[in-house]
């Protein structure tokens, strides 16, 4: 399974979001310290979910970085993270 797929099992299993977007990122870091190689090291992640209703965004970034915990220890280098709650989609993802 591809790392990007598990990143969506992984958020949609955890969060049943109203919107996710994935954004594979790794070419912009081929041949950079810390870039695997593999071509899925670095992600930008957005995501609309209920879960995220009441929540201060570190506390939402807490909650996805737990979610990926197991990624995060091995292929994904890098993660940029915007969770919303779905009353705050009126704003652009």
């Amino acid at each position: 399974m591809s790392v990007e797929r598990e990143i969506r099992d992984r958020l949609t299993a955890a969060f049943a979001p109203e919107a996710l977007e994935i954004v594979n990122d790794s070419h912009r870091h081929r041949g950079h310290a810390g870039a695997p190689g593999t071509g899925e090291s670095h992600f930008t992640i957005k995501v609309v979910s209920a879960a995220f209703a009441g929540k201060s965004r570190l506390e939402r970034h807490r909650m996805v970085n737990e979610v990926l915990a197991e990624a995060l220890k091995g292929p994904v280098h890098a993660l940029a993270i915007k969770a919303l709650a779905p009353e705050e989609l009126s704003r652009p993802l």
